[in-house]
């Protein structure tokens, strides 16, 4: 039997939703005049697209390089393998799932830290943060052969345990766990029980020397697929009708879990928490500004594209502060 053609998006005006579109259109132009490196902005109200743009010959088949939202990627497909059973509890030791990439030289506190330690960034792990999330050890990472037995090696400082900070490496291990947890890297996990049931069809995810899916950075998707995913989200993991992601891994995932940085919120896992001109919102961010924000009591998904390649850039906060949150109010 044929299976049903599902529409990529189901799509509607501004107005079926209740929203502005003057406050949108406001948004469109300052992108137009300040935002010189945007690349997209979509806007998703109710579950239906109200609102798409696109800058600088960027389209909407072209691939976005998510950078760090990729993190709360990684999130999402540790708690489907965990509710498939294909993957051990939030509190498995890392030192037993990464047993083969321990190296000789290691933390002899190594034991203590969890995939929870990991999904919140409270590892412990020796690292440098800077204010903007800039981390100048990632540089040492990708020089490494072996990036499992890299951030391994790395010393843990007892009392930080427990402690938020933001460190790319704890994501990476998480990657790790997924592959040696269910025979697959993430990506190919991700194509599996992820994108294909999301209806992502072009998407792509960049592997470490070893061959796992980089779990701090290296997926690409487009803006769409991003929205699906930030709808996937809202709905509590529910998508045309299917449940792709455990709910209850999404309550814990996208509650503050860990006291995180006041400029970008608390940290659950893989995503940050926080408020934004008195609306809650959940966001996965990567550098240059590239974000999904979901806005639960607005019942809306706001994607944010952008060159990745670069060291200055500006945050679009202030087009959700100035112009398209007092839309949908």
């Amino acid at each position: 039997m044929a299976q049903p053609v599902i529409p990529l998006m189901t799509t509607a005006t501004p107005e079926d939703t209740d929203t502005r579109r003057e406050g949108l259109e406001q948004a469109h132009q300052a992108i137009l005049k300040e935002y010189p490196k945007m690349h997209s902005m979509l806007i998703v109200r109710h579950g239906k697209l109200i609102f798409e743009r696109y800058y600088n010959d960027h389209h909407a088949g072209a691939l976005n390089d998510l950078r760090s939202a990729t993190k709360s990627f990684v999130s999402v497909l540790t708690g489907i393998a965990i509710g498939r059973g294909e993957m051990p509890d939030l509190h498995i030791s890392v030192s037993e799932v990464l047993r083969k990439h321990i190296p000789y030289l290691h933390s002899p506190h190594l034991s203590k830290i969890t995939l929870r330690h990991l999904l919140t960034m409270t590892s412990g792990f020796s690292w440098i943060t800077g204010k903007k999330l800039g981390e100048p050890l990632v540089r040492n990472l990708h020089r490494s052969r072996r990036w499992g037995s890299f951030g391994l090696s790395l010393n843990i400082i007892p009392e930080q345990i427990g402690q938020f900070q933001y460190r790319s490496i704890d994501s990476h291990l998480i990657s790790i766990m997924i592959s040696e947890s269910t025979g697959l890297d993430a990506f190919s996990y991700a194509v599996q029980h992820l994108f294909t049931p999301l209806r992502m069809a072009n998407t792509a995810w960049l592997p470490s020397p070893e061959g796992h899916s980089m779990g701090h950075i290296g997926l690409h998707l487009t803006s769409r697929d991003m929205a699906k995913f930030g709808i996937c989200l809202l709905n509590n993991g529910v998508f045309t009708e299917q449940q792709i992601i455990p709910e209850h891994w999404l309550q814990d995932a996208l509650t503050a879990q860990a006291k995180g940085y006041p400029a970008f919120g608390d940290y659950g896992y893989q995503f940050w928490i926080g408020t934004m001109s008195g609306q809650p919102y959940k966001l996965a961010h990567g550098h240059g500004g590239q974000q999904i924000l979901l806005f639960p009591n607005l019942d809306a998904v706001v994607v944010f594209t952008a060159e990745s390649k670069t060291n200055n850039w500006k945050n679009p906060r202030r087009l959700l502060e100035k112009y398209v949150l007092p839309s949908m109010s």
